[in-house]
């Protein structure tokens, strides 16, 4: 949302806007503000240890209706599939502002997987005034949802357009990062750089064991590459990581990145392991190849495209796949060279231009 919200506020004349942040994580807000140069109109600060979705869902509701009794919007944004996207939603439903969906009509069509994204997401749909779609297959899963089409604009993502921005500003050197500066000095910059990241619920269980375990093989098997795995907070995230590939000299294990650092990370990378959604449309603006560990993807448009390949949490499957794309240059050199489907960085005006006309 945030080269969004700098759109928006560099339009003084015609849109008076405030940001909410519900501070749903804490830890990784505050850098993404600094870094944007954002600061919330209203911080929520909802973030408590031992957080679960009953309790988060209600206190987003509570709490924003104090906040949209003082302001009174005409226009509520929010992003993508987070609860924080699905209660926020509802207190705007409430509230009788109008609803518009940034990264609307992506589907798995599977309400367990990922948990609990595609619900998030589909409530916010129903909910939705206005559906700014990425791609055109999530402006053809709104239209099978029987949504308006009148009330849905083709946009890109603008991951894309914060992606762009990003990119320019760390490459440049145009921000300081210590963690940046850290990385510089743990990696190895010879050998082959994997990233990986993982923390979807879904996974939790024998999902993170076979993970972990394809991971291990692969460090063993190939000493010329460096395996760089942020790990998630999560307990259940933390516990086998740590467990089965803690002594693994070429695998390093370190604390969650902020975004300036992880932009940059993916860029030195030679491929990225994941079962994020974002890093599915991040990595190939990179031109970097892209393996997700889950069974099925809202982004089946990068699929199509060739820029991921979907292995699940099978052990052969990731191992499999990682081997082709670490031993096979042409490979390689194919799927990295393959055309980005998620947009070419003027998503926000597309969304600043709609609101406009209104």
């Amino acid at each position: 949302m945030a080269p969004l919200i700098n759109a928006f506020a560099k339009d003084q004349d015609r849109f008076n806007t405030k940001v909410c942040v519900t501070a749903q994580h804490r830890e990784m807000l505050d850098q993404v503000l600094d870094f944007f140069e954002i600061k919330p109109d209203y911080d929520l600060d909802l973030m408590k240890p031992g957080q679960n979705l009953y309790g988060l869902t209600a206190a987003i509701i509570e709490s924003l209706k104090p906040v949209l009794e003082e302001f009174k919007p005409d226009f509520v944004f929010v992003h993508g599939d987070t609860t924080t996207t699905m209660a926020t939603s509802i207190a705007a439903f409430y509230a009788g502002a109008k609803v518009c969906h940034v990264e609307a009509g992506l589907r798995t069509h599977n309400k367990w997987a990922p948990f609990p994204e595609e619900m998030n997401r589909k409530i916010t749909g129903c909910l939705a005034d206005y559906h700014f779609a990425p791609t055109e297959t999530s402006f053809n899963n709104l239209i099978k949802e029987n949504t308006n089409k009148e009330q849905i604009v083709i946009t890109g993502n603008t991951v894309i357009d914060a992606l762009q921005f990003s990119t320019e500003k760390v490459s440049e050197g145009q921000f300081s990062d210590t963690e940046i500066e850290q990385l510089k000095k743990t990696l190895n910059f010879e050998k082959k750089l994997i990233l990986v990241t993982g923390h979807r619920r879904e996974n939790h269980g024998q999902g993170f064991l076979n993970i972990c375990q394809a991971l291990k093989c692969l460090a063993k098997e190939h000493e010329d590459i460096d395996i760089i795995y942020p790990v998630h907070l999560n307990p259940k995230v933390q516990k086998p990581v740590y467990e089965i590939l803690g002594n693994q000299p070429n695998i390093h294990l370190i604390d969650p990145l902020g975004y300036p650092a992880f932009v940059w990370l993916m860029n030195q990378s030679y491929l990225i392991i994941t079962d994020s959604g974002g890093v599915q449309e991040e990595a190939p603006s990179l031109g970097k190849p892209v393996l997700v560990m889950r069974e099925t993807t809202e982004r089946p448009e990068a699929v199509e495209a060739g820029t991921v390949v979907i292995v699940g949490t099978s052990p052969e499957k990731i191992i499999s796949e990682a081997n082709e794309l670490i031993r096979n240059p042409d490979r390689y050199k194919e799927m990295s060279a393959r055309h980005n489907p998620y947009g070419d960085g003027l998503a926000s005006k597309r969304i600043l231009d709609f609101i406009s006309a209104i």
